[in-house]
């Protein structure tokens, strides 16, 4: 007798369930698809503990008679396609037939549902087998949920993930068709709360504000372009708007929601030189075009499609962007430069212009020429900078506020070492003993000159307030204090999207340990009503904001890593820049704070604080010894 044999239905389908039906989102996105293929103008989706419990979606399309509403939960039933001719030629989102017969083989279905012609019908299905079918009073439309899904594959629920990550899922897939198909109206209700809600008007900006709040739309700038074959258009934000990763560009081919890498590397070259380092931006594009030019059948859930003539469709893409950022932003020139301009002295309070140095200048200079050389090599050896204003603070001069802050700093304290990836610090193994300086004066409001028996030193004065700051804030964020709080005037409003919402809720206590003291608002918006009284003055909600999007970028916060990102970052804020004149006694009190410092040597980023000219090699500069 042969081996092989030939599957029932029953068993095929919950094979097919394993690649159709991957979690509660999945069984939304095949329902709520058949609901924008019917032609509706109106589709609600309720969930219940994230659809694991219930899912039902509700639609105004064109229903079916009752022959049609059994065929469709057979295996490979379709209206969409009859000849092979039409797999090249697909305008509607689902088109294989294989959806129903595979969620109803791992739940039970309650399907009500008219073409508005006959009565309506009522259909219950368990495992894939139809249970019960009577005729009901319905409303043209459709109206489907399913119930106890994988109740007969228990195995499945193991791999699922949190209820919120679950839900987040389901929200993402909704703001997407939202986004897609503005002219339709969608509602998301979970657990009896509105989670997302649009008005069907055909506005995209009035969806965008519905997913990413108002404030965000106002920002999002529209374009558009066509060629011969494509056309592209949608919205894009300012480079002041910015996200931590790029599932923020929502890219749609044929009214599809689809990821494609090269789509999205076009994107993010279209803001070449507008965006700072690992942030992207807020993108949604719609791209039209024949059919006949795109594949979509490539994978199992249809997110990934082939392009044909991609080699005119990413240019014309960068080009129109890239031209809506031009026109909507003045751009400085840069050939145009200013020689840096310094504060007048009764500008800086106790910032006073260092007695003149009483070296050669020239000689200086010949030497700070070599220093600008050898650091260059010395940032390509390191770790590159955490971010865009560390690189750019020697070039233009920022008169601080509030300076007398910049030196009441107190006393470091032996604190616990927080776990963060390997940097410059841990080259130092052994700490070597600070030098005796004999503080000698001043470069350009930059450099501290001071010497010693065998030569002297430069010390960066930005880095070298930026490690004692750093170690100060690592304590402060390693301890947050109850007593040391402020509390607002004004509250501080955050906006987010439902299922970045959920993140947060999921890490309120890790960002409580860093100083971000979030309460939930209600409408997926939080307030901040008070915060420590250490954080930086005058950056307070630059900080907050920039802690809550490490959050979201990794979904989970790692409390040990976060600590280290915000003492880094506050240590940066509020430390003296380039072109500040400092006096002596300022200089003295920076050393000897850096002096005390664990690791005086390099600022937080792995910069060198400060660099060593021996005697023997002045003297050969010059010359003086071969």
């Amino acid at each position: 007798m042969g081996k092989i044999q030939i599957m029932d239905e029953w068993l095929s389908n919950k094979i097919a369930a394993g690649e159709v039906v991957e979690r509660p989102s999945s069984v939304v996105k095949e329902l709520v698809e058949n609901a924008i293929d019917a032609g509706s103008t109106s589709i609600e989706v309720f969930l219940e503990e994230a659809g694991l419990t219930s899912i039902q979606v509700t639609d105004n399309g064109s229903g079916m008679d009752e022959e049609d509403a059994l065929k469709s939960f057979s295996r490979h039933a379709t209206s969409k396609i009859s000849k092979e001719q039409d797999l090249f030629r697909i305008r509607t989102l689902g088109f294989r037939g294989e959806a129903l017969a595979s969620i109803a083989s791992v739940s039970k279905v309650t399907l009500k549902t008219s073409d508005g012609e006959h009565n309506g019908l009522e259909i219950q299905l368990e495992g894939g087998h139809v249970v019960s079918k009577k005729p009901t009073a319905f409303r043209r439309g459709t109206d489907i949920t399913i119930a106890q899904l994988f109740y007969n594959t228990p195995a499945r629920l193991k791999y699922l993930k949190t209820i919120q990550t679950e839900l987040g899922h389901s929200i993402d897939f909704m703001n997407r068709l939202a986004l897609a198909y503005p002219e339709i109206a969608f509602k998301l209700v979970h657990n009896g709360g509105t989670l997302l809600q649009t008005n069907g008007r055909g506005n995209v900006q009035q969806v965008i504000a519905a997913i990413y709040g108002v404030q965000n739309a106002k920002k999002m700038i529209p374009f558009s372009a066509e060629s011969k074959d494509y056309k592209v258009h949608g919205f894009a934000s300012l480079p002041e708007v910015t996200r931590a990763n790029k599932n923020y560009m929502s890219i749609f081919v044929n009214g599809r929601w689809v990821k494609h890498y090269l789509v999205q590397k076009t994107i993010v070259d279209a803001y070449h030189t507008y965006l700072p380092i690992e942030r992207y931006p807020l993108v949604v594009l719609y791209i039209e075009g024949d059919p006949y030019l795109t594949d979509v059948n490539v994978h199992p859930a249809k997110l990934q499609i082939r392009l044909s003539k991609e080699q005119e469709l990413l240019p014309l893409i960068q080009e129109a962007i890239n031209k809506a950022i031009r026109s909507a932003i003045h751009v400085p020139v840069a050939e145009k430069k200013e020689k840096p301009v310094r504060i007048p002295t009764e500008q800086m309070n106790l910032w006073k212009p260092a007695p003149s140095p009483t070296f050669d200048e020239a000689k200086i200079n010949a030497i700070v020429d070599k220093l600008n050389g050898e650091q260059s090599i010395v940032k390509e050896s390191t770790q590159p900078l955490q971010n865009e204003e560390e690189s750019e603070e020697d070039l233009f001069v920022e008169k601080p506020t509030e300076i007398e802050e910049q030196w009441e700093v107190p006393p470091i304290q032996q604190e616990e070492q927080l776990s963060a990836p390997p940097s410059n610090e841990e080259v130092v193994e052994k700490k070597e003993p600070f030098p005796e300086l004999e503080i000698v004066g001043q470069i350009h409001g930059t450099y501290i000159v001071a010497q010693m028996e065998d030569g002297f030193y430069l010390i960066d004065q930005h880095a070298a307030q930026e490690r004692i700051k750093y170690e100060y804030f690592r304590e402060k964020v390693g301890e947050v204090n109850p007593n040391e709080r402020q509390s607002l005037l004004l509250p501080l409003t955050f906006h987010y999207s439902a299922d970045e919402a959920i993140i947060l809720k999921e890490n309120l206590q890790a960002l409580q340990e860093v100083g971000v003291f979030l309460e939930d608002f209600g409408q997926s918006s939080f307030v901040v009503r008070e915060h420590p009284t250490w954080f930086p003055k005058g950056f307070e909600q630059e900080i907050i904001e920039e802690l809550i999007e490490q959050v979201l970028k990794t979904r989970k916060a790692d409390v040990k890593k976060l600590r280290e990102d915000a003492a880094i970052m506050m240590s940066c804020k509020k430390s003296i820049k380039a072109n500040y004149y400092l006096t002596k006694e300022q200089m003295v009190v920076l050393l000897n704070d850096l002096r005390k410092a664990d690791n005086p040597f390099t600022c937080p980023h792995g910069r060198p604080v400060m660099i060593h000219f021996s005697t023997y090699e002045v003297e050969k500069m010059f010359k003086r010894v071969m």
